[in-house]
């Protein structure tokens, strides 16, 4: 009888250890479609490393705004219909794509909007999102203008150079990169230009993804606080 005893709680324990490595899988998912075909992927590649509960997949789609907008919303439209789980109704999708020169970007935000899917928009490029992990970057520019600046700050960065370089060390400076992000958001409203030359609202992409690590996290220890009172 004891032995038997004793194997009924080895099936017991090791029940339970299974629940809680299911328990600790990631349960956010961000599905992340940018212009970029090699900044933004190296850069959400490196970050991926900061957020272990949530899990980035980056669909690169080259092209201007509208088509960077387009496939995100296709996405969008198609998870809606075919949605099949719980985990599935955690899933964000965002568009990140710069305000450059572009002339489709004002019609992809209101297509964006419309649809549900959430922006990552820098204006003019994607660049000083990176340039402000660095520095305070506050003034108008182009886009060669801040690649050669994120250049000097990064020598690893060469906007022709493919592919993209390794972002880990920069990702040192992420929380400063949020800071200065917020404060040009708050600069360019007060200057009655929102969302102006430079700012970039990357800054909340960041948010949503440490938001859903932080619920994750809480998910996980619930459900594990749950499993310990059954053994």
């Amino acid at each position: 009888a004891g032995s038997m005893t004793s194997e009924r709680r080895k099936h017991r324990r090791a029940a339970s250890l299974k629940r809680r490595r299911h328990v600790r899988e990631p349960e956010r998912r961000f599905h992340i479609y940018c212009e970029g075909t090699k900044t933004e992927p190296a850069y959400f590649k490196a970050l991926r490393s900061q957020f272990s509960r949530v899990q980035l997949e980056v669909i690169p789609v080259g092209g201007d705004p509208m088509q960077v907008a387009s496939k995100a919303i296709e996405h969008r439209r198609r998870s809606r219909r075919g949605r099949q789980s719980s985990f599935e109704e955690t899933d964000q999708v965002w568009a990140a794509f710069d305000r450059d020169n572009h002339t489709t970007h004002t019609a992809a935000l209101d297509a964006c909007r419309r649809a549900g899917v959430h922006v990552a928009s820098s204006d003019p490029c994607f660049e000083l999102w990176l340039a402000l992990h660095f520095e305070p970057y506050d003034k108008p520019a182009h886009s060669v203008q801040i690649q050669r600046r994120l250049h000097h700050l990064f020598p690893s960065y060469n906007h022709d150079k493919a592919p993209g370089p390794d972002f880990s060390d920069l990702l040192e400076g992420l929380e400063g990169a949020e800071t200065r992000a917020r404060q040009r958001l708050r600069l360019r409203h007060d200057e009655g230009a929102p969302f102006g030359n430079p700012s970039t609202t990357m800054v909340c992409l960041i948010d949503a993804i440490r938001e859903a690590q932080r619920q994750a996290d809480g998910a996980g220890h619930e459900a594990a606080d749950v499993e310990s009172q059954r053994i």
